[in-house]
Formats: structure tokens, C-alpha cells, sequence
């Protein structure tokens, strides 16, 4: 069975994953920015700086978006490989085939559960240690909070966002402003935790993983020592000289009164 190597791409996806929950917190932190703004634009009775406001949280989301894309092209190629790899490990019994290391990751709603179950295989499969299994569980319970939580405070902000005058003209009307930014913080508190959960269980489970099979697949011994080599070449064993016949007489056929020939 064909073997692929993880080590190098679990360090870039641990690292691709590290730099999207970054990037996902200084977005959740952003109505701290977006606060000072709003008070500033209320006490300048200036619109533009609430425009300003507005485009300094999309500049946000850029790094967050980029890093995400990344870390999720690595994840999926990184979980294929070691799901192929427990193929070729005797005594491993995956669950889920090397299909769903994709499928799993990408099919809406089936990514609430398959990605849990092809991390419990990896872990179960490589690291043969069942105390580490509550690794898993962890994620799966962070990612979800993650996901939901997430949807959930982008709808609600979008909600609030689409009650405020569009163009402001009065102290009350900015301050209107300035709550909306204050009171944006809290929701977010909620899935930032979540996103910094999953984030660490999920880099200290592929680096797991990782070292466990790289591990056992340095051990393996190869069936074919050495490079081939093809007939004809230097290095082709010669063909092995015949067996040497001890010699024999021949027979002669029996005659009268005589004796069969040794």
C-alpha cells in the first residue's frame, strides 16, 4: 500500500491554523476599533469616519479570510494523506474510508460530524493511546460552538446594523452608533473563545498524529532493500551455474547368464 509523508504538511497547516485563529480574534475584537471611531465621528458630526469604521473592519477580514482558505486546502490534503496512510499500518481498523477525509470537510452539514469521526480513526489508528481520544471531543465541541456561534452573532449584528439611520445627523443619531460598537463585543466574546479552543486542540492533534505515523513509517523495513536494478545492467546478479551431475555408466542390456550393467 502507498505511504505519503505528514510531518512537513502538519507544520504548515498547525501554522496556516494558528494564523487563522489570529486573524479570526482581532476580527472578533474589532468593536474595540470600531467604538473610538464612532465616538469620534459623534463628537466631529462626521460620517466619514464612520465609513472609515466600516472599511477598517473589512481590511480586518482580509488576512482572516486568506488564512482560513490556507489553513483549509492543508487541513483536507494533510487528513487524506494520514487516512491513506492507516491503510498500510497493520492492525488499523478506520471506520470511514479515505473518500470522506474530503467529502467530510466540504459537504454542508455533513462537516458537523464526519470530521470528528476521521480525527477519532487517525488518532485511534496512529497513536494507539485511548486516553488522548477527549482531544477530539474537545475540538468537535469548540468547532461547533465556533460554526454556530459565529453564524449566529454575523446574523444578529447584520440585523441591529440595518435599524440604524444610514446617515446620521444629530448627537443621537451617532450615538446610535457608538452602542451598536459597544454592544457588539460581548456576542463575539463567545465564538472567539470557541474559535481559540478548537484552534489549539486541533493543532496539537495533527501534530500528534503526524509524529505518530512519520514515526512508524521511518521504522518500516522495505520489501526490496537497495535500488533496482534491470536485467542486463551492472548489479544483475548472474544467472547460477547448473548443478553439477555426478556421471554414471551406461546401461547394457542384460544377456544370458550375465548381470545388469552398474
Amino acid at each position: 500500500m502507498p505511504t505519503y509523508g505528514v510531518l512537513g504538511l502538519a507544520v504548515a497547516g498547525a501554522f496556516a491554523v494558528g494564523a487563522a485563529t489570529l486573524c479570526y480574534l482581532l476580527t472578533a475584537l474589532f468593536p474595540l476599533v470600531g467604538v473610538q471611531m464612532a465616538r469620534s465621528a459623534a463628537e466631529q458630526l462626521d460620517r466619514d469616519v464612520l465609513l472609515g469604521a466600516v472599511l477598517a473592519e473589512v481590511l480586518f477580514s482580509l488576512p482572516y479570510l486568506l488564512a482560513l482558505l490556507t489553513a483549509g486546502t492543508l487541513v483536507v490534503i494533510w487528513t487524506w494523506r494520514a487516512r491513506k496512510n492507516l491503510d498500510a499500518f497493520p492492525g488499523a481498523v478506520p471506520n470511514l474510508s479515505p473518500a470522506w477525509a474530503i467529502a467530510g470537510w466540504l459537504v454542508p452539514l455533513v462537516n458537523l460530524v464526519v470530521p470528528a469521526r476521521v480525527l477519532a480513526d487517525l488518532l485511534r489508528n496512529s497513536v494507539w493511546q485511548r486516553r488522548q481520544s477527549w482531544l477530539v471531543g474537545v475540538w468537535w465541541v469548540s468547532w461547533l460552538v465556533f460554526l454556530i456561534g459565529d453564524r449566529f452573532v454575523a446574523r444578529a449584528e447584520q440585523q441591529r446594523y440595518d435599524r440604524l439611520t444610514e446617515l446620521p445627523r444629530n448627537d443621537a443619531e451617532f450615538a446610535t452608533y457608538v452602542r451598536f460598537y459597544e454592544d457588539a463585543l460581548a456576542p463575539r466574546l463567545v465564538p472567539a473563545v470557541a474559535c481559540l479552543v478548537a484552534g489549539i486542540a486541533f493543532v496539537v492533534l495533527i501534530r500528534r498524529i503526524s509524529a505518530a505515523q512519520q514515526d512508524r513509517l521511518s521504522r518500516a523495513v522495505p520489501a526490496w532493500p537497495g535500488q533496482p536494478v534491470w536485467p542486463g545492467r551492472p548489479g544483475w546478479p548472474a544467472p547460477a551455474a547448473p548443478m553439477p551431475v555426478a556421471p554414471t555408466s551406461p546401461q547394457v542390456p542384460p544377456t544370458p547368464g550375465g548381470t545388469i550393467g552398474a
